[in-house]
């Protein structure tokens, strides 16, 4: 089993954010997570990739427990990450954007790097190359070399989603990918989020509200409320489940 999360608890003083929290995804699993705001979604991704210290349980992945781990080690790991909010820098291009999220599988030392000489140039043009292949993959070819910030929103949420997956990552974790995209967008980013599922069969933890993309995409939904799962199992089957219209989806889904 890739992802393993062992009776999780994470508090902040007297707030419980996570309560006793288990889950596990398979190999190629896409597992969405959804909840009301306050229900410790977001706070599920952090301790995963080592933002948040839980206060017990144990979180394995591929069998190495990753509970403890720092944030740049628990990456060493091919956890990867795409945030709510892109999170690029700005003032860099997507290229190099790119490839700042493979800087951790890079070898090179930071003289030779600024330099560009001998065994770092021969690095950094073999990363280029995977970087390519990642932009062809999300059809990024005509921004590569156009700042960030100066991107469409909805471009720059593909970018976000992009270098994360330049880590070449064992476990995928997307916070919220869909927030503020119209809904041209919404579709153009399923797509990818499908060609990932089904091309690359990782792993992949997906934080959404939009729950209409949950139930096509998704294999399995996992519902939080007050840091505790209320419900898992196959979107059909969770989304009529009593629990979660009270908790999240309101009485007039019953009727969906």
């Amino acid at each position: 089993m890739p992802l393993e999360i062992r009776n999780l608890t994470l508090k902040f003083g007297g707030l419980t954010a996570l309560n006793a929290f288990f889950l596990t995804a398979g190999d190629g699993e896409l597992v969405a997570i959804v909840g009301p705001n306050g229900a410790g979604k977001t706070a599920l991704l952090n301790c995963i990739n080592g933002v948040y210290r839980p206060t017990s349980g144990r979180i394995v992945l591929d069998g190495q427990d990753i509970t403890d781990m720092q944030v740049d080690k628990i990456a060493l790991a091919r956890v990867g990450r795409a945030f709510q909010h892109a999170e690029l820098f700005p003032h860099m291009t997507v290229t190099e954007n790119l490839l700042i999220g493979r800087h951790l599988l890079m070898r090179t030392g930071i003289l030779s790097g600024a330099l560009y000489f001998g065994r770092a140039r021969r690095e950094e043009a073999i990363e280029r190359e995977k970087i390519e292949r990642i932009i062809d993959f999300f059809e990024l070819y005509r921004y590569r070399d156009i700042p960030a910030g100066s991107l469409p929103y909805g471009v720059q949420k593909l970018v976000g989603v992009a270098r994360a997956l330049a880590l070449e990552p064992k476990l995928l974790l997307l916070d919220e990918p869909s927030t503020g995209l119209m809904r041209e967008e919404k579709e153009n980013f399923a797509r990818f989020l499908l060609r990932i599922h089904h091309e690359m069969r990782l792993s992949m933890l997906w934080v959404e509200h939009d729950m209409q993309m949950v139930t096509d995409l998704a294999d399995r939904i996992v519902v939080l409320n007050q840091g505790e799962v209320i419900a898992d199992g196959p979107p059909d089957n969770v989304r009529r489940m009593p629990q979660v219209i009270e908790a999240y989806l309101g009485a007039d889904t019953v009727e969906a």
